[in-house]
Protein backbone atom coordinates (compact mmCIF):
# COMPACT_ATOMS: atom_id res chain seq x y z
CA UNK A 1 0.00 0.00 0.00
CA UNK A 2 1.07 3.55 -0.80
CA UNK A 3 1.42 6.47 1.73
CA UNK A 4 -0.92 8.40 -0.03
CA UNK A 5 -3.21 5.08 0.56
CA UNK A 6 -2.09 4.49 3.70
CA UNK A 7 -2.35 8.26 5.04
CA UNK A 8 -5.74 8.21 3.39
CA UNK A 9 -6.74 4.92 5.16
CA UNK A 10 -5.98 6.18 8.82
CA UNK A 11 -7.94 9.57 8.24
CA UNK A 12 -10.99 7.66 7.47
CA UNK A 13 -10.42 5.55 10.47
CA UNK A 14 -9.90 8.46 12.29
CA UNK A 15 -12.70 10.23 11.38
CA UNK A 16 -15.16 7.17 11.38
CA UNK A 17 -13.77 6.31 15.28
CA UNK A 18 -14.50 10.29 16.34
CA UNK A 19 -17.51 10.15 14.66
CA UNK A 20 -18.67 6.80 16.72
CA UNK A 21 -16.89 8.84 20.08
CA UNK A 22 -19.13 11.26 19.34
CA UNK A 23 -22.58 9.36 19.02
CA UNK A 24 -21.21 7.30 22.06
CA UNK A 25 -20.88 10.20 23.93
CA UNK A 26 -24.53 12.10 23.03
CA UNK A 27 -26.24 8.97 23.16
CA UNK A 28 -24.32 8.71 26.85
CA UNK A 29 -25.32 12.33 27.59
CA UNK A 30 -28.87 11.70 26.83
CA UNK A 31 -29.53 8.58 29.26
CA UNK A 32 -28.00 10.69 32.09
CA UNK A 33 -29.88 13.30 31.13
CA UNK A 34 -33.39 11.43 31.00
CA UNK A 35 -32.07 10.09 34.84
CA UNK A 36 -31.17 13.10 36.14
CA UNK A 37 -34.73 14.96 34.90
CA UNK A 38 -36.95 12.02 34.36
CA UNK A 39 -40.24 12.68 36.49
CA UNK A 40 -41.83 10.27 39.16
CA UNK A 41 -44.92 9.85 38.69
CA UNK A 42 -48.03 12.09 40.89
CA UNK A 43 -49.38 9.83 43.10
CA UNK A 44 -52.91 9.95 44.02
CA UNK A 45 -54.63 8.16 47.03
CA UNK A 46 -58.16 7.82 48.43
CA UNK A 47 -58.02 9.06 52.11
CA UNK A 48 -61.29 8.94 53.29
CA UNK A 49 -64.86 8.32 51.99
CA UNK A 50 -67.92 7.99 52.87
CA UNK A 51 -71.93 7.56 52.00
CA UNK A 52 -74.71 9.45 53.69
CA UNK A 53 -76.75 7.86 51.22
CA UNK A 54 -77.44 5.10 48.77
CA UNK A 55 -80.86 3.70 47.77
CA UNK A 56 -81.77 1.87 44.66
CA UNK A 57 -85.03 1.85 43.89
CA UNK A 58 -87.31 -0.90 42.28
CA UNK A 59 -87.11 1.60 39.24
CA UNK A 60 -83.46 1.36 38.65
CA UNK A 61 -83.24 5.09 40.01
CA UNK A 62 -80.13 5.34 42.27
CA UNK A 63 -80.22 8.18 45.18
CA UNK A 64 -76.68 8.94 45.97
CA UNK A 65 -74.66 11.14 48.84
CA UNK A 66 -71.04 10.34 48.21
CA UNK A 67 -67.80 12.00 49.36
CA UNK A 68 -64.21 10.92 48.54
CA UNK A 69 -61.33 12.34 49.54
CA UNK A 70 -57.87 12.19 47.27
CA UNK A 71 -54.52 12.99 48.47
CA UNK A 72 -52.00 14.00 45.63
CA UNK A 73 -48.58 13.76 46.43
CA UNK A 74 -45.87 15.34 43.21
CA UNK A 75 -42.45 14.02 44.65
CA UNK A 76 -40.30 15.73 42.24
CA UNK A 77 -37.97 18.32 42.83
CA UNK A 78 -37.83 20.19 39.57
CA UNK A 79 -41.59 19.52 37.64
CA UNK A 80 -44.63 22.06 39.07
CA UNK A 81 -48.10 20.76 37.31
CA UNK A 82 -50.58 22.63 36.64
CA UNK A 83 -54.05 20.92 36.67
CA UNK A 84 -56.02 23.02 33.99
CA UNK A 85 -59.67 20.42 34.10
CA UNK A 86 -59.99 18.00 36.73
CA UNK A 87 -63.55 15.61 36.46
CA UNK A 88 -64.21 13.21 38.91
CA UNK A 89 -66.75 10.22 37.98
CA UNK A 90 -68.28 7.87 40.29
CA UNK A 91 -68.53 4.28 39.51
CA UNK A 92 -70.55 1.56 41.20
CA UNK A 93 -70.44 -1.95 39.89
CA UNK A 94 -68.92 -0.61 36.74
CA UNK A 95 -71.93 1.85 36.34
CA UNK A 96 -71.16 5.16 36.26
CA UNK A 97 -73.52 6.86 37.94
CA UNK A 98 -72.43 10.86 38.40
CA UNK A 99 -69.63 13.35 37.58
CA UNK A 100 -68.67 16.72 39.04
CA UNK A 101 -66.11 19.73 38.00
CA UNK A 102 -63.27 19.89 40.62
CA UNK A 103 -61.51 23.36 40.83
CA UNK A 104 -58.43 24.05 38.89
CA UNK A 105 -54.98 24.61 41.26
CA UNK A 106 -51.05 24.19 40.42
CA UNK A 107 -48.65 22.12 42.45
CA UNK A 108 -45.13 22.89 43.20
CA UNK A 109 -42.39 20.61 43.67
CA UNK A 110 -42.68 18.16 46.47
CA UNK A 111 -45.73 19.12 46.86
CA UNK A 112 -49.40 17.60 48.39
CA UNK A 113 -52.36 18.59 47.61
CA UNK A 114 -55.90 17.86 48.67
CA UNK A 115 -59.57 17.25 46.54
CA UNK A 116 -62.81 16.90 47.72
CA UNK A 117 -65.38 15.33 44.75
CA UNK A 118 -69.00 15.46 46.56
CA UNK A 119 -71.73 13.59 44.49
CA UNK A 120 -75.23 13.94 45.01
CA UNK A 121 -78.50 13.41 43.25
CA UNK A 122 -79.65 10.93 41.74
CA UNK A 123 -79.57 8.69 38.77
CA UNK A 124 -80.74 5.76 36.38
CA UNK A 125 -78.51 2.61 36.57
CA UNK A 126 -79.06 -0.82 35.33
CA UNK A 127 -77.69 -3.53 37.36
CA UNK A 128 -77.22 -7.56 36.41
CA UNK A 129 -78.98 -10.15 38.26
CA UNK A 130 -76.25 -10.74 40.42
CA UNK A 131 -75.02 -7.28 40.63
CA UNK A 132 -78.21 -6.37 41.89
CA UNK A 133 -77.97 -9.39 44.42
CA UNK A 134 -74.69 -7.98 45.80
CA UNK A 135 -76.13 -4.37 46.10
CA UNK A 136 -79.00 -6.08 48.39
CA UNK A 137 -76.34 -7.75 50.83
CA UNK A 138 -73.96 -4.73 50.77
CA UNK A 139 -77.18 -2.92 51.87
CA UNK A 140 -77.50 -5.28 54.65
CA UNK A 141 -74.19 -5.18 55.86
CA UNK A 142 -74.26 -1.35 55.21
CA UNK A 143 -70.72 -1.46 53.20
CA UNK A 144 -70.69 -0.54 49.50
CA UNK A 145 -67.64 -2.84 48.06
CA UNK A 146 -67.38 -1.83 44.35
CA UNK A 147 -67.72 1.93 44.34
CA UNK A 148 -64.92 3.65 42.10
CA UNK A 149 -63.69 7.10 41.36
CA UNK A 150 -62.22 8.58 38.09
CA UNK A 151 -60.36 11.43 37.63
CA UNK A 152 -60.00 12.61 34.02
CA UNK A 153 -57.67 15.06 33.88
CA UNK A 154 -55.95 17.87 31.86
CA UNK A 155 -52.75 19.26 32.80
CA UNK A 156 -49.34 21.24 31.84
CA UNK A 157 -46.06 20.67 33.19
CA UNK A 158 -43.15 22.45 33.97
CA UNK A 159 -39.69 21.32 34.09
CA UNK A 160 -37.44 24.24 34.76
CA UNK A 161 -38.05 26.87 31.99
CA UNK A 162 -39.72 24.57 29.88
CA UNK A 163 -43.74 24.31 30.16
CA UNK A 164 -45.49 21.66 27.71
CA UNK A 165 -48.79 22.47 26.02
CA UNK A 166 -51.70 20.98 27.52
CA UNK A 167 -52.56 17.56 27.30
CA UNK A 168 -54.48 14.72 28.67
CA UNK A 169 -52.38 11.93 31.34
CA UNK A 170 -54.22 8.44 31.73
CA UNK A 171 -57.31 8.26 33.66
CA UNK A 172 -56.69 8.40 36.92
CA UNK A 173 -58.17 5.01 38.42
CA UNK A 174 -59.73 4.83 42.56
CA UNK A 175 -61.17 1.06 42.21
CA UNK A 176 -62.72 -1.43 44.66
CA UNK A 177 -63.50 1.34 47.61
CA UNK A 178 -65.15 -0.33 50.78
CA UNK A 179 -67.38 2.58 51.30
CA UNK A 180 -69.43 2.94 54.26
CA UNK A 181 -73.32 3.98 54.95
CA UNK A 182 -73.33 6.73 58.06
CA UNK A 183 -76.37 6.04 59.58
CA UNK A 184 -77.52 7.72 62.41
CA UNK A 185 -77.55 5.66 65.65
CA UNK A 186 -75.04 2.84 64.16
CA UNK A 187 -71.52 3.02 64.65
CA UNK A 188 -70.01 4.02 60.86
CA UNK A 189 -66.73 1.35 59.74
CA UNK A 190 -63.40 2.83 59.44
CA UNK A 191 -62.88 3.08 55.32
CA UNK A 192 -59.19 2.02 54.42
CA UNK A 193 -57.14 4.59 52.61
CA UNK A 194 -56.84 2.92 48.90
CA UNK A 195 -53.97 3.86 46.49
CA UNK A 196 -55.14 4.78 42.93
CA UNK A 197 -53.79 3.76 39.47
CA UNK A 198 -51.92 6.40 37.53
CA UNK A 199 -50.31 4.89 34.64
CA UNK A 200 -47.50 6.36 33.16
CA UNK A 201 -48.50 10.13 34.55
CA UNK A 202 -46.54 12.46 31.90
CA UNK A 203 -47.54 10.83 29.07
CA UNK A 204 -50.48 12.42 26.53
CA UNK A 205 -53.05 9.53 26.37
CA UNK A 206 -54.02 10.92 23.33
CA UNK A 207 -50.74 11.07 21.18
CA UNK A 208 -50.27 8.60 18.63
Amino acid sequence: MSCKARCNFCCICCISSTIYAIIFILVLFSIIFWIVISPSNVTFGVTEASLTQFNLTSNNTLYYNFKVNITVINPNNNVIVYYRGIKAIAWYKDNDFAWVNLTPFDQGHKNTSFLQAVFNGQSVIKLKDKQLGQYKEETNVGIYSDLAVDLDLRIRAKLGRFKSSRFNPPIVQCRRLRVPLISNGKSTPTFNVTQCSTGSFFVDRDAS
